[in-house]
């Protein structure tokens, strides 16, 4: 993946078939926000929506996820994508790929944007692609908006919290 020292060079979505977070400025270091992300075991206690999850976060690795069910507002679901991208401090990325039984595709990207040596902006996508990518949408896309808005909120207090600790 090429890069830039300011721009990560993220795939181009249709925006009628991508779910975007809230940005949420960070009072913390990138590398913070990046350790509170990539520190899955703690996931449970902060994460609202992915409150569990295992991966090595090598390329191509499983990300195996339990996910608190948003569309119902109670109990939860296991899904799994694929690493796809790890730039530390930056982003990280996975995604669903087509296979023989379902042509359904998506790619989650969170980026991390510095703004200085002591804070950083974050927001998560969610690009569904494939032929189904504008009823996934219609059908998903409020309630997975909802996740991801709790999610950088839930991010923004953890890595506060730890910053001030330190």
């Amino acid at each position: 993946m090429e890069e830039s020292m300011n721009e990560l060079a993220l795939p181009t979505y249709d925006p009628e078939t991508l779910v975007r977070s809230i940005t949420v400025d960070i009072n913390a270091p990138a590398s913070v926000v990046w350790d509170v992300l990539v520190d899955l075991e703690e996931y449970p206690a902060w994460n609202p929506f992915c409150i569990a999850v295992t991966s090595t976060l090598e390329i191509g690795a499983p990300f195996d996820m339990t996910l608190t069910d948003y569309s119902r507002g109670e109990g939860t679901f296991s899904y799994t994508e694929y690493v796809c991208a790890v730039v530390p401090e930056r982003l990280l990325s996975w995604e669903l790929l087509p296979t023989a039984e379902s042509n359904d595709a998506a790619r989650r990207d969170q980026v991390i944007e510095t703004v200085s040596e002591t804070a950083c902006r974050y927001y998560s996508t969610d690009a569904f692609l494939g032929s189904q990518a504008h009823t996934i949408m219609a059908e998903t896309g409020e309630w997975v908006k909802r996740a991801f808005d709790d999610t950088a909120i839930a991010l923004k207090e953890r890595a506060e919290a730890l910053y001030s600790a330190r």
